[in-house]
């Protein structure tokens, strides 16, 4: 973990080649992350786990002014990197067939809970510009965990809280959400 700290430094004060050293380093957990977006998506999606993180790739060498402070903030952006790859290419695809259902996405906010519920993955983006307007620090968490697969822990590192903070927006984040996108309050609410 030291040298991925040391890669992003070294890639923030402007040695391109530190980019380059870092992604053999990343590769998997970026690829697991593109899995577990994927698995989200519908069966027949055109996008492949290698593919979405070669994109992703594409748009974090794109960044010049990174300035990652370890690996925890380097996945952050990595995944919401996917999470705009994901969204702009659902917006292709309905600018081509609109109205789709096809085009959906499985949504869990509450595994604690045991919910399963399905959500269009562009309503969720809408649903957390939304709520980043009002409570920004919620939706910066809901990415975290969600889309970057963070945990408690590990979302209080990137935000600098205490984990029972990260907790308190997650509970307050995944109720607004739930409510957002389709008038359901999770249980035990």
């Amino acid at each position: 973990m030291g040298d991925v700290t040391e890669l992003l430094s070294r890639w923030h004060r402007g040695d391109r080649s530190a980019f380059a050293e870092l992604m053999p380093l990343v590769y998997d957990e970026l690829r697991q992350l593109a899995d577990r977006y994927l698995s989200r998506e519908r069966r027949d999606h055109t996008l492949q786990p290698t593919a979405l993180v070669h994109e992703a790739y594409l748009r974090l060498t794109g960044l010049r002014s990174a300035d990652f402070q370890n690996r925890v903030h380097f996945y952050g952006a990595a995944a919401n990197a996917m999470r705009r790859i994901l969204v702009d290419h659902a917006r292709r695809r309905n600018a081509v067939k609109r109205g789709d259902p096809a085009n959906r996405v499985d949504f869990d906010f509450a595994v604690e809970a045991g919910v399963d519920r399905h959500f269009d993955l562009l309503a969720l983006d809408d649903a957390l510009r939304r709520l980043a307007e009002i409570a920004p620090t919620p939706a910066q968490v809901v990415e975290l965990r969600y889309f970057g697969g963070l945990t408690i822990e590990e979302a209080a590192e990137f935000l600098g809280v205490a984990p029972m903070t990260v907790k308190r927006h997650w509970t307050f984040a995944r109720a607004w959400l739930f409510q957002a996108l389709g008038g359901v309050t999770p249980p035990g609410s």
